[in-house]
């Protein structure tokens, strides 16, 4: 992607859906799409699952050390879900909009609004739709992840999140995924070239008017 010259602040791109709507899938593709995209890495107190790497999928850490972070107040965002605590560090997001570069978050509704909270102006937010509720609870059942009671779960808890598309800037009907994908780029191209996220736009604008041909 090649951009007008010039220093510009970097972005957070909140994807959120349903489990099952497509999100992690046009996140992945997106990121490895677009060199300046950087997934935001999570960091966690449950244990590394077999084949993942520390500072990879999560950061790892223990309760107590977690708990210090929240306590300093060094997460975006962070929940306790089923006993283990997930959060967003600061730190390397903020780091990383300060030299220009973007972070994507794979984040449901309620993280979404933490981080909207912590730094409004940063953020852009999406949110992918599924054309209809069969449609979704045909792709949960499809990809055989789940057991019939946690399909069933995830599928009643889809109404409350979907009902949260309504508050996000921009919503993708991800009903065909080629589709959904160049929609989702093309937000994000968008969005780089906000003018108060270029500041050089100003000097430039200056220099342009003080030409005389």
């Amino acid at each position: 992607m090649t951009d007008a010259p010039g220093r510009r602040r970097g972005l957070m791109l909140l994807i959120s859906s349903p489990s099952g709507a497509g999100k992690t899938s046009l996140s992945r593709r997106l990121v490895a799409d677009h060199a300046d995209l950087e997934l935001s890495i999570s960091a966690t107190t449950r244990t590394a699952r077999p084949g993942e790497m520390n500072g990879r999928e999560y950061h790892f850490t223990d309760r107590p050390g977690f708990e210090s972070m929240a306590a300093r107040g060094d997460f975006l965002e962070w929940a306790e879900v089923h006993g283990q605590c997930y959060g967003s560090p600061k730190a390397p997001v903020m780091s990383a909009l300060a030299a220009g570069r973007d972070v994507l978050f794979d984040i449901d509704w309620q993280g979404a609004n933490q981080v909207v909270g912590a730094a409004p102006q940063d953020c852009v937010r999406v949110f992918i739709l599924p054309p209809t509720m069969a449609d979704l609870s045909r792709r949960l059942h499809a990809r055989a992840q789940d057991k019939p009671d946690v399909i069933a779960n995830r599928l009643q808890r889809a109404y409350g999140e979907i009902e949260q598309a309504q508050s996000y800037d921009y919503v993708i009907v991800n009903d065909d995924f080629d589709r959904a994908y160049s929609d989702l780029a093309h937000i994000y191209h968008a969005e780089r070239l906000r003018r108060a996220r270029n500041p050089w736009v100003a000097d430039l604008v200056t220099q342009l008017l003080a030409e005389k041909l």
